[in-house]
Parts: structure tokens; sequence; C-alpha cells
């Protein structure tokens, strides 16, 4: 069975509409399902401007619905889909502003370094904001936020977040994967994994350093000694040493 909103037999009256070609202003008719048409007089092709793939940044069977989206559109979705994962990591730790600061900055990291190590932003972003997400059960089951318990109760709730968005089911067990050893590396390790790892290190440095300053020295000791990527290294010193702009781009 088709959603229903792509199936013709909900359809009403305005499921055709026209729209005006961006580039050259001809007249372009659109059924309410089509992602895009190209324009009879320009060749151009036209996004469909009333299509709301808002569904389709949660639910794992959205290609059977929208067919192979845009690039514009993939990474509409990819953007959906994470500040959905956000907004169930704040709702879970609800008054923690410390931990959801910290899942925040982790994530910021991560979305600037992924790239770089052509990683898969889903799993990625998914995995930033729920990386410490064991904290909570950690403290009420052993007392202790320790990365080793953290590592222990976080997959079962990273899971559970992820199944209530309709995650696909490569995507969960990668990311939950991934919560469950995310301070301890193994000697293979995925680009998703280091970029996380890196993105983390990243922000427990970043706090430790405000909270009581490090040497400039030993900055570059544990910069050069704790980070997997070349990218995640390049930002560290950036961002606590001042060498370079910071830019994401440079990356």
């Amino acid at each position: 069975m088709k959603c229903p909103g792509q199936d013709p037999r909900f359809w009403k009256f305005d499921a055709i509409f026209e729209a005006e070609c961006p580039k050259c202003g001809a007249t372009v008719e659109f059924f309410k399902d089509e992602t895009r048409r190209r324009c009879k007089k320009c060749g151009h092709q036209v996004l469909n401007p009333k299509m709301d793939f808002g569904c389709a940044a949660h639910c794992k069977f959205a290609e059977h619905c929208f067919g192979d989206l845009p690039p514009e559109l993939i990474k509409q979705k990819e953007d959906l889909f994470k500040d959905r994962v956000a907004v169930e990591m704040k709702m879970y730790f609800k008054n923690d502003f410390k931990r959801i600061g910290h899942s925040a900055k982790v994530a910021r990291h991560a979305e600037r370094l992924v790239q770089a190590e052509k990683g898969d932003p889903a799993v990625v972003l998914s995995a930033a904001y729920l990386h410490d997400i064991g904290s909570k059960q950690a403290e009420i089951k052993h007392g202790s936020t320790e990365a080793v318990y953290q590592e222990l109760e976080g997959p079962a709730v990273a899971r559970e977040i992820l199944t209530k968005l309709d995650a696909a089911e490569p995507l969960i067990d990668e990311v939950c994967d991934i919560v469950g050893h995310h301070h301890h590396p193994r000697p293979d390790e995925t680009a998703n994994f280091k970029v996380v790892y890196d993105a983390d290190r990243m922000a427990n440095l970043e706090e430790r350093h405000k909270k009581s300053p490090i040497e400039r020295t030993r900055l570059l000791e544990l910069v050069d000694s704790e980070f997997l990527t070349n990218s995640g290294r390049e930002l560290a010193r950036s961002i606590l040493l001042g060498d370079g702009n910071g830019n994401a781009s440079s990356l």
C-alpha cells in the first residue's frame, strides 16, 4: 500500500497544478507526486515546488514513494533526519543542559569532518548526537558515568530512539556499534567511527582547556597522539592553538 499522500486514490482537485520554470518563465505542469519535470521550452529540470519531503526524512520506505531524489532534496532529507535525532536527544536528557550542549558540540565538529573523511553524514551525525546517550542509565544502574558504563547502556537507548524514527536497520546497527565503543577504538575502524571519535575528543579537549588551560606544548602532544584522522588533527590545531582559520572547507 502506498503512503496516502502519494496514492492517487486520495488525491483532490489540486493534485495536478502548474508552476513557472525558474529559467525561462514557461509554464510546467506537475502531478503532485513528481519530484521534478523537464521544461518543454528550455529543457531545464524544474523541482516540484509543492512537494513535501518531510516524511522522507525518517521513513525507510521513502524511495518507494519518491524514487530517486534530486541531490538538493537528498541533502534536505539528511538535514531533516539529523534535526529529528537532535530533538530526540534533547528530549531524552530533558534539563541536563551540560550533556545536551556537549552532544551538540560533538555533532557540530563531526559535521565539519565527515565530508573530508568521506563518511556517511546520516550515520556520523546520528552517532555524534547519541554517543553519550547511555550516561543517564549508567548513572542510574551503576552509579557512575565512566566510559565503560556509557558504552554498555548506550546502544539500547540509541536503538530505541532510531527505531522510533523509522531509521533503516543498517544505520541503526552501525550507530549502535559506534555508541557501544566510542571511547575505545578497534584496530581497523571505519571512517564513520573515526569522525565521531575525533569530534568527541575535540569537544572534550575544548571543555578541559576552558576549565583549566593546557600548556601549548602539551596541547600539541595531545592533538598529535589522540586523534585518528588528519582532518581531526587539523581542526583541533586550528581551534585549540589558533593555527589557521578553523574553516571546515580547508579540511
